[in-house]
C-alpha cells in the first residue's frame, strides 16, 4: 500500500510541475515535495536492502 502512495505523488507532483499556470512560489513547494518523496524512495530501498538475508 505504502508503495502505491508513494507512486500516486511522484505522479501527482510531476502533473502539478507541468501545470503552466503553476506560480513561482508553487512550483518551488512542488520541486520540494517531490525531492522528499524521491529521497523517501532511496531511503526505503536502504531499509529494504537491510533486511535480505544473506
Amino acid at each position: 500500500m505504502e508503495r502505491f502512495i508513494h507512486d500516486e505523488n511522484l505522479a501527482l507532483f510531476r502533473k502539478k510541475l507541468a501545470d503552466p499556470q503553476l506560480t513561482d512560489e508553487e512550483r518551488k513547494v512542488v520541486l520540494k515535495l517531490l525531492a522528499d518523496e524521491e529521497a523517501r524512495q532511496i531511503a526505503s530501498q536502504g531499509t529494504a536492502d537491510d533486511r535480505k538475508p544473506d
